[in-house]
C-alpha cells in the first residue's frame, strides 16, 4: 500500500502489523522536517505494538523492539538521552532472547544514549558486547 499521509496507515481493513509498519515508515520519512508529527506517530506505533503483543505475548515482540528504537532514536536526535533511554534498554531486554542482529542494533542504541548522557564507560562497554556479537554466517 502506498503511503501518502498517517491516516493511510489506519484504513479499514489494515491489519494492526501494517498500521505500526505504516506508522514507523511515515515517522522515519517525515523525522527530519516534522519532528513533531514523527514522534507523535512513532508514539503510536510504541502504544499498538505494546497492546498488539499483550493480546499475543512473544508474537510480536520484535516489531514492539524496533518501535520502542525508531522512538528512541527520534528523542536522541532531539538531545532527549533520558528520554530515550528506557525505551532501548527496553528494547535490549526485549531483543536479548533472540540475539543476532536486532540484539546487535538495539545494543548500539543504547551506546548511543549512553554516550548522549556523558556516561561513557557503560557506552564504551554496551560497544564491546555488540561487537562480539557473531554474524550468523560466521562459526
Amino acid at each position: 500500500m502506498t503511503r501518502n499521509g498517517p491516516d493511510d496507515t489506519t484504513r479499514s481493513g489494515t491489519s494492526d502489523v501494517e498500521v505500526i509498519e505504516g506508522l514507523l515508515a511515515y515517522a522515519q520519512t517525515r523525522s527530519s522536517r516534522w519532528g513533531g508529527a514523527a514522534l507523535k506517530r512513532v508514539s503510536e506505533a510504541v502504544a499498538r505494538s505494546r497492546a498488539l503483543d499483550a493480546r499475543a505475548p512473544g508474537t510480536h515482540t520484535a516489531l514492539l523492539a524496533r518501535s520502542l528504537l525508531a522512538k528512541a532514536k527520534l528523542l536522541l536526535r532531539r538531545d532527549r538521552g533520558a528520554e530515550a533511554l528506557p525505551l532501548v534498554q527496553e528494547a535490549v531486554a526485549l531483543s536479548r532472547p533472540a540475539g543476532g542482529a536486532p540484539l546487535e542494533v538495539a545494543l548500539r542504541c543504547l551506546a548511543a544514549a549512553l554516550e548522549s548522557l556523558h556516561r561513557y564507560s557503560e557506552a564504551a562497554a554496551t560497544l564491546a558486547e555488540a561487537d562480539r556479537i557473531v554474524p550468523p554466517d560466521e562459526p
